[in-house]
């Protein structure tokens, strides 16, 4: 879904081929895959950051096609809602100085853009806490083909507007734009096929604790919900279900329901077999090894982690892992990042299939809603953990798969050391949100206004006052 489309409607005959498409697209990918030598090369990792814009008041700010214009930057594109922009950072390989590398981009991108917005900024908040029901009508979204193809094709299968709810909070939703109150920070890492399984499963495993030790969505609509009260909305916001009609247990947004036992193949044709399409876009002309129409079905599927082909450079893999929140800072992106891939690589070196799932599946939503004070399980270890213990408790294994990569000690321990503190002292950006909006007697549009000055200073959130 990164490019946009020639057309936003399609006929039922186009849906037709594109699924027959995507049967065989999956063969030509098990073929890759199986392919001796394909995918080898350095382990790399890459990201993507979602940005909100805000005017001076604290407020959405919905221009950001004229951001774009003034850019002219190709990191730079466009996201669902018009005060939402992404940022691509540039790939870099693993061994060596990556989360120095990455903050410093992540810093010079975000200061870019900020500089690029007339009469307001850019700001990495996982909700923005300013947000209202104004913001989300249809007029909110991109002016692009394929926001409003993927609105259609979501409306297609859920033929009635349908209920979300989080906690107390009951919204009427008819329309995709409610996943513009979302923006995150996607981790990429590149693996070959016959390391996937264990990388994916190590990733499933990790993403609890660490996602409990980075909340940054307490807020929305005025209401004071889960630490990352992002997993909640997104998975409500692209529900396509109607319960009537279809058994599938899992939503278009899902952390998932096992362990992947053979590799990536696994999980494309899971998302053919129990996803409809919702944007049937029809390549006549492309090589066979570029398979784009199952690469834009995989694309409407957000897996918390999830699989990706890239087929450029002769293909190769990568593990996507998409809960992490923007923000606070680029030291605190960089520090998050480093805490998951490091945990990840950990992890991947031991078989994770005779554990259950239901450890993994419960520690993420459990981190979700309670940030550092949840209850969390470890495989192998007996009884709970609670989240500030598990997390001090790993991050020297952490430390031990990023050297393994071939990561420079110092690098890795000054990313740990963040996560380190940020966690001794409970200070996470959801943590600093609650206390900042006590602070200033419920005035969001000050928290906000504060909480982007603090965050292009560049310090990491244990440090902010």
């Amino acid at each position: 879904m990164g490019r946009d489309l020639d057309k936003e409607r399609f006929t039922e005959a186009e849906y037709v081929r594109f699924g027959e498409r995507l049967q065989e697209q999956l063969g030509v990918l098990r073929e890759l895959l199986a392919t001796p030598g394909f995918g080898q090369g350095p382990v790399t990792i890459g990201a993507e950051l979602e940005l909100f814009l805000i005017d001076d008041r604290g407020r959405p700010l919905p221009r950001n096609s004229q951001v774009l214009e003034a850019l002219g930057d190709s990191r730079v594109v466009l996201e669902l809602g018009r005060y939402n922009v992404e940022v691509n950072l540039t790939p870099t390989p693993l061994e060596g100085r990556p989360f120095e590398q990455l903050s410093g981009e992540v810093q010079e991108t975000i200061t870019k853009v900020d500089r690029a917005v007339e009469g307001g900024g850019a700001v990495p908040i996982g909700i923005l806490p300013t947000l209202g029901t104004e913001d989300f009508t249809v007029g909110a979204m991109s002016d692009q083909n394929r926001y409003r193809a993927l609105s259609r094709g979501i409306r297609r299968l859920r033929l009635e507007p349908f209920l979300v709810k989080i906690d107390d909070l009951e919204l009427a939703v008819e329309d995709v734009i409610l996943e513009a109150a979302n923006t995150s920070w996607q981790v990429h890492i590149r693996t070959p096929p016959e390391r996937f399984a264990r990388l994916f499963n190590a990733a499933q495993l990790a993403i609890g604790p660490v996602l409990a030790a980075c909340g940054n969505s307490p807020f929305f609509l005025g209401r004071r919900l889960w630490e990352e009260t992002r997993i909640a909305l997104m998975e409500e916001a692209a529900d396509d279900r109607d319960v009537e009609r279809r058994g599938r247990r899992d939503g278009r947004v899902t952390f998932g329901s096992d362990w992947v036992r053979e590799g990536a193949h696994e999980l494309f044709e899971r998302y053919v077999r129990d996803y409809e399409p919702v944007v049937p876009d029809l390549h006549d002309d492309a090589a066979r090894h570029e398979v784009p129409e199952l690469r834009l079905h995989q694309g409407t599927i957000w897996q918390w982690n999830r699989p990706v082909y890239d087929p450029a450079d002769g293909g190769h893999l990568r593990v996507e892992m998409r809960a992490l929140p923007a923000g606070p800072s680029c030291a605190d992106m960089a520090a998050n990042t480093a805490f998951l891939v490091g945990l990840t690589l950990s992890q991947a070196e031991r078989d994770l299939t005779g554990y259950r799932f239901a450890e993994a599946y419960q520690n993420f939503y459990r981190a979700a809603m309670d940030g550092l004070d949840a209850k969390l399980s470890w495989p192998g270890v007996d009884g709970d953990f609670e989240a500030a213990d598990l997390v001090l408790r790993l991050l020297p294994e952490a430390r031990e798969g990023l050297l393994g990569a071939g990561v420079v000690p110092s690098d890795a321990d000054r990313a740990l050391g963040i996560v380190e503190q940020r966690t001794r002292l409970r200070r996470t950006g959801a943590a600093w949100q609650r206390e900042a909006l006590a602070r200033f007697g419920g005035d969001r549009e000050r928290l906000v206004r504060r909480y982007y000055e603090l965050a292009l200073s560049g310090l990491p959130v244990h440090l902010w006052r």
